[in-house]
């Protein structure tokens, strides 16, 4: 019945979906507020069709959280699904091929902003919910919580959970904010990687100065600060700041062999990425460093006249931004506070240094002996024809190890986007087949869950 309703309505649910990828809900430029609170109004709306119950904006401090559920019997399990309907600023337009905002879908994949991080991967869920309707209804309790601001730090939602913890009270969090290896290899991601997040800014002369008339004379913030961020790797590309590995989890042999067996190509992930070579820290594979291994990275870097032709100028003040993926068991206040001492430590004479800390989040890893995983990983060898393999990925959900702290659950990362997806970049898509693959799969979770809990599994 799923997949003759789900061919039947294909089309449908695809114009839904670009309907709703044309609202620019852009958290982090104010100038898109209004159309964030549209993509709201729309979920809102959509959620109400598929027979959820309780259906409201939220308010908080920043954009609303869109709530709703469906108790069907308090003594069954209930299942707590989380997504955001926010989205990434589209900068820089001219690299893309379409407008970000005005979704089209070629070669089998939807080309948008959003389309698969992560409006794409909510709107699966609630097309899962019309499939499921179908069929009887959802088997067990659900509660639906979109929030707004993901992509800005997610600075709300914390304080919401944490004042709504009964409303939110469930068994398990499922969200589709990741991916699998590939469209005939699928995965649940079981581990994601921490954040923590710095502005830093080097001041040299109280103004920018003429570079003939004084230049050899005072230190030069740019040149101090590329001095500086080149001295936070040594030869082999490990972080040299002090303490920074003190508390990583190092994997077996046995474990990072297992790791070493998802599907990889070297040559077709280079291709991929137009790299002529990889790169990283000494002694890991590709794998293992996109997974396990912490990393430190310039997100980006500015100072002086960048402007058209020449302005030969010393520049008052160099600024960057630099983001440090954690891994268990590090955490994000201890790696700010040894980031913050180190490169203030390093700073030349003749330059200060502020360093202002952004957001961050904690690395977590998910259990896979569960009944919530059990039900995800029976789900997808359904549809996929094998079963998924448990990877780590190199992202950072920091709501993730939130929800554990907070309201004592774990999470299910039942995602189907892929590497190749581009989010965050130019030309951002969501496979037509994966989009599909989700609103069938995800019916089965629930059907699932519910027999296994039934069952005492």
């Amino acid at each position: 019945m799923t997949s003759t309703y789900l061919t039947e309505n294909q089309e449908r649910f695809l114009s839904e979906l670009l309907e709703w990828l044309r609202i620019p809900s852009v958290s982090a430029d104010p100038k898109f507020h209004g159309d964030v609170l549209r993509a709201a109004d729309y979920l809102k709306m959509r959620l109400e069709e598929v027979g959820l119950e309780n259906v409201e904006l939220c308010q908080t401090a920043g954009n609303p959280i869109v709530y709703a559920d469906k108790i069907i019997d308090p003594s069954l399990p209930t299942v707590l699904v989380y997504g955001h309907y926010d989205v990434q600023p589209a900068d820089p337009y001219e690299l893309w091929t379409s407008g970000p905002f005005e979704p089209v879908i070629k070669d089998g994949k939807i080309y948008a902003r959003g389309a698969c991080d992560d409006k794409g991967q909510v709107y699966m869920h609630v097309k899962a919910f019309e499939v499921l309707n179908q069929q009887g209804g959802v088997p067990c309790n659900v509660k639906v919580m979109i929030e707004g601001e993901e992509e800005v730090g997610s600075e709300n939602l914390g304080i919401f959970v944490n004042a709504n913890k009964e409303k939110l009270r469930a068994d398990v969090v499922l969200l589709s904010d990741t991916g699998i290896i590939n469209n005939e290899t699928p995965s649940i991601e079981v581990g994601l990687r921490g954040l923590s997040y710095h502005e830093v800014e080097v001041t040299g002369p109280g103004r920018d100065l003429h570079s003939g008339l004084y230049g050899g004379a005072v230190h030069n913030p740019i040149n101090a600060l590329c001095k500086m961020i080149a001295s936070l790797h040594d030869e082999n590309r490990h972080i040299t700041i002090p303490g920074f590995y003190d508390n990583v989890a190092e994997l077996s042999a046995d474990e990072r062999a297992e790791l070493n067996k998802a599907p990889y190509d070297e040559q077709e992930f280079k291709d991929s990425i137009g790299l002529p070579a990889v790169y990283g820290e000494e002694g890991f594979t590709t794998l293992e460093r996109v997974s396990i291994r912490p990393t430190l990275d310039v997100n980006g870097i500015w100072g002086g006249y960048t402007g058209e032709g020449a302005k030969t100028v010393i520049a008052s003040k160099a600024y960057a931004k630099i983001s440090m993926r954690l891994v268990p068991h590090q955490t994000s206040e201890e790696i700010s506070q040894l980031f913050q001492k180190h490169f203030q430590s390093i700073a030349p004479e003749g330059v200060t240094v502020t360093v202002k800390p952004h957001h961050g989040g904690e690395p977590v890893v998910t259990p896979t002996d569960s009944v919530a995983y059990k039900a995800a990983s029976q789900a997808m060898e359904t549809t996929f024809g094998k079963k998924p393999i448990p990877t780590r990925g190199g992202g950072s959900i920091p709501i993730v190890a939130m929800f554990k702290t907070e309201l004592g659950i774990d999470s299910v990362l039942l995602g189907f986007g892929l590497d190749s997806d581009a989010i965050h970049s130019p030309n951002e898509h969501f496979g037509v087949f994966n989009f599909m693959k989700g609103i069938e799969t995800i019916p089965l979770f629930y059907q699932n869950y519910a027999k296994l809990m039934q069952a005492g599994a």
